[in-house]
């Protein structure tokens, strides 16, 4: 079975110049995890999921301890609302993943699961030409429990 046949289309894009409350707000109005990121020429620029509104453990400067972070600002340094507001004027750009797997709408099921397990992810943009047109998710694995009608 190739990726066409049960990637989820069309599909949700933001632009890198977009605020975070704003991919937010499309990310929660649309039940959607994650979000391809298109520069001006519509181009896959990189990624945008939910796990990068949360905090990440980061190694503090010139010792073996990590803590852990959101949008940069260390947690405890600050309340955790004042951090999230500020970062409501941040772009996509400074957060977003930039180095993205893709797959083509001609790949395998198989060749997208292969990626989920190798590189630990749960969604993948499928491109053409440069340009996504769908996307694929653990989540649309699920199609292939029922029956074609």
């Amino acid at each position: 079975m190739q990726i066409r046949d049960f990637m989820t289309q069309p599909v949700v894009t933001v632009r890198e110049d977009t605020t975070l409350a704003e991919v937010a707000g499309t990310m929660l109005a649309q039940h959607i995890g994650g979000v391809p990121v298109v520069n001006a020429q519509g181009k896959l620029s990189g990624i945008i999921t939910v796990s990068d509104f949360t905090a990440k453990e980061h190694g503090i400067p010139f010792s073996t301890l990590r803590a852990p972070q959101v949008f940069g600002h260390w947690l405890g340094e600050e309340p955790l609302e004042q951090i999230y507001a500020m970062a409501c004027q941040m772009t996509v750009r400074d957060i977003m993943s930039p180095h993205v797997m893709t797959v083509t709408e001609e790949q395998t099921v198989e060749e997208a699961v292969t990626l989920f397990l190798h590189y630990d992810i749960h969604r993948i943009p499928v491109v053409r030409d440069g340009v996504p047109v769908g996307m694929v998710s653990q989540h649309d694995l699920l199609r292939l429990m029922i029956p074609k009608t």
